[in-house]
């Protein structure tokens, strides 16, 4: 995989997890660096590790689905891309109660809860000759980044922001897939 599919697909991971953090700032009532630190530490760990369990569980099945792979990781991130621009454009408006900090089980929930696409793609990277251990870093760095940004950010721009990265990363997703697909029958 080349050097831009890597950080194209490290940061579209990333995204939803930018948009729940800009949410959360929006929502906070002046987040400290520590909180946005925090935020990004965990949904960046998560991340990490959710795409190397779908990679595990995508080689242990590939060899009896080697003649379909392409077509399912076409299916996958088609479907992880799709969703996440339904999520974009679906959603009501955040509400505007202030909150305070969120507690560390509450946090890892959220962020397992937005890494569930990186483990589809994890299965998806697991037909491909990638280095898997590469990928959940530069996607776990890409959400470090994005959240604690997302978090830093979201008092100023609010959650419409956050909508459209998300859209844009759908957008990306589908874009791979279909990459894939057409690399793969043109051969």
């Amino acid at each position: 995989m080349s050097p831009i599919a890597i950080f194209v697909l490290a940061f579209s991971m990333s995204v939803d997890a930018f948009a729940v953090s800009v949410g959360r700032g929006a929502a906070l009532q002046r987040p400290p660096l520590r909180e946005s630190l925090r935020t990004g530490l965990v949904f960046g760990l998560v991340e990490a590790i959710t795409p190397l369990i779908g990679w595990a569980a995508g080689v242990a099945a590939s060899r009896y689905i080697q003649a379909v792979d392409h077509w399912i990781a076409f299916g996958l991130l088609g479907a992880v891309g799709l969703h996440m621009l339904a999520n974009a454009f679906g959603q009501g408006e955040a509400e505007e109660t202030p909150v305070s900090r969120t507690s560390l089980p509450m946090l890892i929930a959220t962020a397992v809860g937005t890494s569930l696409d990186a483990m589809a793609v994890g299965v998806s990277l697991a037909f491909f000759d990638v280095n898997i251990l590469v990928m959940a870093l530069a996607i776990g760095l890409a959400t470090f980044l994005m959240s604690s940004g997302g978090m830093l950010l979201g008092r100023v721009i609010g959650v419409r922001f956050g909508r459209y990265a998300e859209a844009l990363a759908g957008i990306a997703l589908v874009g791979i897939g279909l990459s894939i697909l057409i690399e793969h029958l043109s051969a």
